[in-house]
Order: C-alpha cells, then structure tokens, then sequence
C-alpha cells in the first residue's frame, strides 16, 4: 500500500509563475509599482468590478474596509464564530467590539437571523464570511443590512473566484476582502486584494494603505513622478510589493482552471462519500450560485463511527494523508472568552460543525491517483471504525 504523505495543500506554481517573479527583479522596481497596478486592473476585469486595491494580506483588506466605513471606539460589527480570527480581530483595531454570531443550522456560513437578534444601537456593520468558498445568503444579509442601517464587508478569503446568484463575489456587496494567503484559490504567498465600485471608498482606501500620502505617491522615485507628496491622514503600511503582484497576475491568468480542477475533485468527492451513512457532505449553494472550493469541509456523524473527528484525522495522518479543520470558533478561544465572556455552548450550530468537520486535501495539483487514493483511505478508516449495531431477538 503507497503511504506517500499526501500534504493537505501544496502550491500551485508554474513557469509563468517563475517568469512572472523574474521579469520584476530584473526591472529592478521592487516593491509597489506598475506590476501591482497591472494586477489591480486585471483582478477587478476580471470580477466586473471597478476598484482593486491590492494589499499584503486578506487582513489588510479588511482593515482597509473597516477605515472606510469610519469604524469608531464603541461601535459593534456583527463577525461569525466560525470563522478565522482575522475577521473580528480587525474590528479590534478601531477599538470597536466584535459581536459573535452563530452558524446556520447543520451548517458553516453566518446565521442572519442569529445575527439580526444581536444588532442593537451601537451595531455598525456585518461581514459575513463565504466558508470554504460556499456563498453567504446575501440576500438575506443585505435585506438585514438595509433594515438596519448596517454597512456590509464581504470576507472572501475563501470566494474566488465564487458568485451568489449569477453574480461575482467582489461585486454584489459595497467592500470585499480577498486573500491571496499561500493555501488560497490564487496565492501572492502573503497579500490581499479590497474590491469595491464606490469611488469614494477606492480613493480614500487607496491614500489608507500606504501611510495616508497624497495618491501617486508611490511612484515618487519614477521618472514620471515627483518627489512631493503631502500626508492627508494617519494612514498604514499595507501597500503590496511588485514582486508579489506579478506572481498574482500569473496566478490571476490559471483561476478559471484552477477552479475547474477543484470542481473535478469535488464532485469525486461528493459522488463517493454520498454512499456512506457516516459522512455528511459540504451543504449545497443557493440556486444560480457557485462555490469556490476552496475547502471541501467533510463532516463526520459521531453516532456512527467508534472514534471522534480528532482520531479519525490522526487515522488518516497514519495513513499518509494530511487533513485540517476549519475553524475552531472564536468563542472558544481564550482571547475571546476572557474579554467579551463567551463560553462553550453559546453558539451551538458552530460548535456543532467544528466538532464533526475534517477539511480534505483539494487543490489542482492533486492527480486522479492521490484523489482516488484519499477517498480509499477515508473509506478505510470509515470501515475500520464503524458503530457496530447488534440486532435484538
């Protein structure tokens, strides 16, 4: 039997990835340049977008997004448990609180009605997260919004390229946050892209990312520039460099394929795994929408199986696959239990979907043997742990 590790993810780099990187260091213009404004107008072609605002990390993006809207000390901002920590800890930034909320019942994405019961007069906005790359009810979160008077910043890190509706995520909220984090769909290693069609919002986000200096300010050292420049605000450090835009654009140019290969794996998935009692699979989109996979989030039935979800990735690891879980939900991490008191309980349908989920190796280097391969191994480690239910004469 072949134990080769099959890592849980592996880049996908190729030669125009290398050429990419090349061609910058041989221009000898190094960090944010005319690579990053090509990429900046590639990605938002390529959502239908009109602004692309390329930062170092997806966090950036949300940290940007949250500037724009004028977050401020003592406001509230509806965030997921289950989620990563990125998504409410940029709400901390501001000194404004993170209020949790639970998932859908049986499965990952936010509840909006949960949500819509914890809006009070302090509550500024919502940023709902496409978990694993299956599309929020924006419906349901804009309806919400608007009811309220709630900005709304799409977390995307997971939803490219996805769409709700026939729609792109990036163009169906005012803000979207992208990463480009070394495991996404496309990956920059670090960075990050803010998509918006609001002028308003591009500009001011624009001048933010790069310590709050007049625009243009990046190309003072061009011969097309000018070594003036004026400091409009107290701005940040999230601009994104050459280097890391051209290995995006590269990227950009294979996200289609890219998708296509995960789908592939997906659907292998689904079709194998639908056969066995045990295992419960990804929850379906809405109709017209289309998820990213960028996570193929496995869920285990516990009364079925003589080991947890912790064992059976342990199983799985003995047998050469790696395998992760995505997310442990924020209330029950430390930080946020010791400052805004939560406590294990409160959010049981996130509770539910961390305990019983295991995140499958998909991503489009994956061959036909190694997906066939991790479906075996699964049903292995199914079959050797099954609940064994005696009949009674």
């Amino acid at each position: 039997m072949d134990t080769t590790f099959i890592p849980f993810h592996r880049p996908t780099i190729g030669d125009e990835e290398m050429a990419a990187v090349r061609e910058v260091l041989e221009s000898k213009w190094l960090t944010t340049g005319p690579a990053t404004v090509k990429f900046e107008r590639e990605f938002a072609q390529y959502l239908g977008a009109k602004y692309a605002l390329a930062v170092n990390s997806g966090t950036a993006a949300l940290q940007l997004a949250a500037n724009t809207i004028g977050l401020q000390p003592g406001h509230e901002v509806l965030v997921p448990s289950f989620t990563f920590t990125a998504t409410a800890e940029v709400v901390t930034y501001f000194g404004a609180c993170p209020v949790l909320c639970d998932s859908e019942a049986g499965g990952f994405n936010i509840d909006v009605a949960d949500a819509e019961r914890r809006v009070t007069s302090k509550t500024g906005a919502i940023i709902p997260v496409h978990i694993g790359g299956e599309p929020c009810d924006l419906d349901a979160v804009h309806s919400m919004a608007m009811e309220h008077g709630l900005h709304v910043i799409e977390d995307a890190a997971h939803a490219l390229p996805a769409s709700f509706r026939g729609k792109r995520i990036g163009t169906c909220s005012p803000l979207t946050a992208f990463s480009f984090y070394a495991t996404k769909n496309i990956t920059t290693g670090e960075g990050g892209m803010l998509v918006t069609n609001n002028e308003d919002y591009a500009e001011r986000a624009r001048c933010m990312r790069l310590h709050g200096i007049s625009n243009g300010a990046w190309n003072r050292y061009s011969r097309e520039g000018t070594w003036f420049y004026e400091v409009l605000h107290a701005g940040f450090k999230l601009n994104l460099p050459d280097i890391l835009s051209a290995l995006g654009s590269a990227q950009l140019r294979k996200a289609d394929q890219f998708l296509q290969r995960r789908r592939q794996i997906a659907l292998r998935y689904c079709e194998r795994f639908l056969k066995s009692e045990e295992l419960q699979l990804p929850p379906p989109v809405a109709p017209g929408s289309e998820h990213s996979w960028h996570l193929f989030l496995l869920r285990l039935r516990p009364a079925t199986l003589r080991i947890g979800r912790n064992e059976f990735i342990e199983e799985l690891k003995k047998l050469g696959i790696g395998a992760s879980v995505h997310f442990i939900p924020l209330h029950l991490h430390p930080y946020y239990a010791q400052t805004h008191g939560y406590k294990p309980g409160d959010f049981p349908n996130a509770e539910d979907a961390y305990s019983r989920c295991v995140s499958l190796p998909i991503y489009p280097t994956l061959s036909d043997d190694e997906v066939e391969r991790i479906i075996r191994t699964v049903e292995q480690v199914v079959s050797t742990y099954r609940r064994t239910v005696v009949a009674v004469a």
